[in-house]
């Protein structure tokens, strides 16, 4: 006997229905805090989503390690960073959709790099920080 083909299977549970997921991350403008701090299909999926973004911000201070020539380390903060990112994106695919998921993991990433840049040395003067505030109001408007 074959095995059912995965497009033939059905979802055994409310978090594997990527339509019940949307569904649930799309709530009217009124909800509340607790209301939200109370669902944890919205709590896992915003840990996952931040654990995601951070997975991009520890590979990308490995790309930066890297090009200052410090390869040994920038290795495993690059692997270990885009394990994660891989790990943690295909969680959030099964449930969510792709433009969704992506861009909000930039807009997060985002505000980490800026916190990241500044513990580096960089400078955060107004233009990035402004520039990152047109980001994340660009990822809030394809967001909703």
């Amino acid at each position: 006997m074959m095995p059912e083909p995965p497009s033939a299977r059905k979802p055994t549970d409310r978090n594997s229905n990527p339509q019940t997921m949307v569904k649930v991350l799309h709530m009217p403008a009124d909800t509340t805090l607790p209301e939200i701090a109370s669902n944890p299909h919205i709590l896992r999926w915003i840990v996952i989503l931040i654990l995601a973004a951070a997975g991009y911000t520890v590979a990308t201070v490995g790309l930066k390690l890297a090009a200052e020539r410090s390869y040994a380390l920038a290795s495993v903060l690059i692997f270990a960073g885009f394990l994660l990112v891989i790990v943690t994106q295909i969680f959030l695919l099964r449930r969510t959709d792709l433009t969704i998921v992506y861009v909000t993991i930039i807009g997060v990433e985002t505000l980490m790099i800026l916190a990241v840049g500044a513990m580096m040395g960089e400078v955060v003067d107004m233009r990035r920080i402004l520039g990152a505030g047109c980001v994340v109001a660009g990822i809030a408007l394809v967001s909703s």
